[in-house]
């Protein structure tokens, strides 16, 4: 049996894995290291591009619930991740360079893939799962308007990086919100007053952003917002958002009015990531508005947010339940190209649409297709994007996408629905 897999990202990995590992012969093919996406720099495989986080790891999340779910089915991607793992409270966050390299040597050392570095222009009717990610290159993309017709796309943000050392430690405290994940906290916490945070939100207003170029002009997805939208929408709503100062505790035990987070960005704890800090300004901007911030105010920018094209099938007319494209059965779409939007999310879809396309390969596809039931959030998040939906954008792993459990406290219901769906899993394997 073989299999064409186009694109090595978090979803083309995860499918090639369980391919191979059912001894599928996988041809994967990716365009590094020859070529390079806008948001891409790294050379090896499965690189998180926005943040290093996969969120959070209690069951009563739906990111939780969902990377349990994936540990159930052998996921290589998360089981990699929590090899990786650096501290970030309850969070599961990574070394985002080891990952990938993990990543890459199994990939590259399992004998059933064979790699082919190469831009794909297009498909035909050879079983194929397109995982190219959202930054789908061209001429595939053209190819995809012609046969689908139906193809839209998206805008999304990184936040910027930087150096721990040049952090101001005098104007921080470390913990974690709510102390989850132990007293020792690993959040670098860099407190706002009233004052402090009113003019970083006029600075903000007034800052220059990016131009963006012409195939960039249009939606921005709001589960990736850039913090200088997010702000424009009122003055108190990145109080309610990434600066939230709830659960945090200044050194005098007090309760700051507003908060930035700095989270771990790698292993070895010498940069650190502006938690929801995606942004589009300029990289002079950048600097000059974050240095508002008493903590920020000589910090050295490792990497500065950067805005990006993200482009995504209109999955309920084009995709059925099994990830398959109803026009062209052979052909899978995974990762956030089939309108999940996430990591976590987008190595589900890989994994769900590389059991189908074994289940294909190996009977034609017609008695043993892998469907979870939508009380998985797998299941759910999968019956989400195939079901009719006239305003379809994409979506994430959450708890209402489950069918209702008349549980009154909210803490109990989730648990009773990450309860329900890891007996769901357990059942289907």
């Amino acid at each position: 049996m073989k299999c064409k897999i186009i694109g090595a990202g978090l979803a083309g990995c995860e499918a090639a894995y369980q391919l191979a590992k059912r001894g599928v012969q996988v041809l994967l093919y990716d365009a590094k290291p020859a070529h390079f996406s806008p948001a891409h720099s790294s050379k090896y495989f499965a690189e998180l591009v926005c943040s290093n986080s996969l969120k959070s790891n209690d069951l009563t999340t739906a990111s939780g619930l969902l990377k349990e779910e994936l540990r159930l089915m052998d996921s290589l991607l998360i089981k990699t991740a929590d090899k990786c793992k650096v501290g970030a409270g309850g969070a599961l966050a990574v070394d985002r360079e080891q990952f990938s390299k993990n990543i890459s040597d199994i990939i590259l050392q399992n004998p059933n893939i064979k790699f082919v570095s190469e831009i794909v222009s297009d498909f035909d009717d050879t079983p194929t799962i397109i995982a190219c990610g959202p930054l789908i290159l061209e001429p595939l993309a053209s190819s995809f308007k012609q046969k689908l017709g139906n193809f839209l796309a998206f805008y999304d943000a990184a936040a910027p990086i930087v150096s721990y050392e040049s952090i101001d430690m005098n104007h921080t405290f470390i913990q974690n919100r709510y102390d989850k994940g132990g007293i020792d906290g690993d959040y670098i916490n860099c407190p706002l007053n009233k004052e402090e945070y009113n003019s970083f939100i006029h600075e903000l207003s007034q800052a220059k952003v990016a131009t963006k170029k012409e195939f960039e002009k249009g939606d921005v997805f709001e589960g990736c917002m850039p913090l200088e939208i997010m702000a424009a929408r009122g003055g108190e709503s990145l109080r309610f958002g990434p600066f939230k100062p709830v659960g945090l505790r200044n050194k005098d035990g007090s309760r700051p009015y507003a908060v930035l987070q700095l989270r771990k960005e790698n292993a070895l704890g010498n940069m650190y990531n502006l938690v929801g800090c995606q942004t589009n300004l300029t990289f002079g901007e950048q600097k000059r508005v974050f240095g508002i911030i008493p903590a920020l105010k000589n910090v050295e920018f490792l990497r500065y947010g950067v805005m990006h094209k993200n482009a995504f099938i209109d999955a309920p007319k084009v995709l059925d339940a099994g990830f398959s494209l109803k026009a062209y059965p052979n052909i899978f779409v995974a990762g956030q190209l089939s309108g999940v939007e996430g990591y976590v999310e987008s190595i589900m879809s890989g994994l769900i649409a590389s059991i189908n396309m074994y289940h294909k390969l190996l009977n034609g596809y017609t008695k043993n297709q892998f469907i979870l039931p939508n009380i998985t959030m797998a299941g759910a998040l999968s019956n989400y994007i195939t079901l009719p939906n006239k305003n379809f954008q994409p979506m994430n792993a959450n708890f209402g996408l489950f069918p209702h459990i008349d549980i009154k406290d909210k803490i109990k219901r989730k648990q009773a629905f990450s309860d329900r769906a890891l007996e769901g899993i357990k059942k289907m394997l």
